[in-house]
């Protein structure tokens, strides 16, 4: 099962994401209402179809140096990542279908 991780340095994200084939970052802060009802249900879409995808949150209070390198301006925010590169972004209103969708060719192509 994937575990949520925090990340809070421009340096850690990058060593993950050289280390890591498959990551998604989760932008977004405390206050936002709709960033936190989302977060569960992009863990579990990532628990029940992707599982090799690890699961990162980024506090845009905290993280703003990361937020800045990445251009996540706005919450909340996925970025996916395979292989190091960034491969699908989605902000703000963000249907969990359409993210399904989105996640499934790369990772097929990668892991299947």
């Amino acid at each position: 099962m994937n575990q949520s991780k925090s990340i809070n340095s421009l340096e850690e994200l990058e060593e993950i994401l050289k280390s890591e084939i498959a990551v998604l970052l989760y932008f977004n802060t405390i206050s936002c209402n709709v960033g936190e009802a989302l977060e569960p249900k992009v863990k579990n879409l990532l628990n029940t179809y992707f599982k090799k995808i690890n699961f990162y949150t980024i506090d845009l209070n905290f993280s703003s140096e990361i937020a800045a390198k990445y251009s996540a301006f706005v919450e909340p925010t996925i970025l996916v990542f395979f292989e190091g590169k960034e491969t699908i972004r989605k902000s703000r209103n963000i249907g969990i279908y359409e993210l399904q969708e989105a996640i499934e060719r790369p990772y097929q192509l990668i892991f299947e």
